[in-house]
């Protein structure tokens, strides 16, 4: 269960095999129930970047026989070069993880496009060198509406041109193309060092710019759950 800012996200696993997964709004104990009755759930491991449900952490370890809540106690399975490892976002950890579990003993670069947009190197030792934090795509389209006494409230087009030829355009393709030349920016800069580089991209719109960078990259939605998955598989082997 990955819980972030704008939506909550919970996959099914048997062992290390991806069942299905669900996306929800709102996430609370109602919304769990309703999931036991589905599923003969043994184990479960709960992510949050917002304030704690304790409620449903109670529910939770009083119905597995193995829970886990993810903070910086919790062992994974890689090393983290963070000054301030208890203020990293989980999701951030969990998607370093799993990238990790997929592709080991490779350097790579995982890209979380969600209402933050966040950066995460790993090298090939399974070592988290370090990452960056920037807006993402629907908060800066927020961020010009509200600190702007004029400019309207837009969301993403499909069609997004280079230079806008009105004030709507010009707001999409200032921010898409800017999104755009970020994303690759940082892979080129990050491939002068590590050549071998492998760039993962995760999050609500990372099929809305797959298609649009000039790099190749693997797209994968549920890297963040499947980072989970193996922290707590990690434990239990453990």
């Amino acid at each position: 269960m990955d819980q972030g800012n704008a939506s909550s996200k919970v996959a099914v696993f048997e062992g290390r095999r991806l069942i299905t997964s669900f996306v929800y709004k709102q996430f609370n104990v109602g919304v769990v129930e309703s999931l036991f009755e589905k599923y003969n759930f043994t184990r479960g491991i709960l992510s949050s970047v917002i304030d704690t449900d304790e409620e449903l952490i109670k529910y939770l370890r009083g119905k597995l026989q193995k829970f886990m809540f993810l903070d910086e106690t919790v062992s994974i399975p890689v090393m983290i070069d963070y000054r301030t490892p208890k203020t990293l976002g989980k999701d951030r950890l969990a998607a370093i993880v799993g990238a990790n579990y997929l592709r080991p003993h490779q350097d790579l670069l995982v890209i979380d496009a969600g209402t933050a947009i966040t950066y995460e190197l790993i090298d090939k030792s399974g070592t988290f060198v370090g990452g960056n934090i920037s807006p993402g795509m629907t908060t800066r389209f927020r961020a010009l509406h509200t600190f702007t006494k004029k400019l309207p409230l837009l969301a993403e087009s499909e069609e997004v041109p280079f230079m806008g030829n009105s004030t709507e355009t010009a707001i999409q393709a200032g921010v898409i193309n800017g999104i755009i030349y970020e994303m690759d920016g940082y892979i080129d800069q990050l491939r002068k060092k590590y050549p071998n580089l492998l760039v993962f991209l995760t999050g609500g719109h990372s099929f809305y710019f797959e298609r649009r960078l000039k790099n190749s990259i693997f797209a994968d939605i549920n890297l963040v759950l499947t980072g989970l998955n193996r922290i707590l598989e990690y434990n239990v082997e453990n």
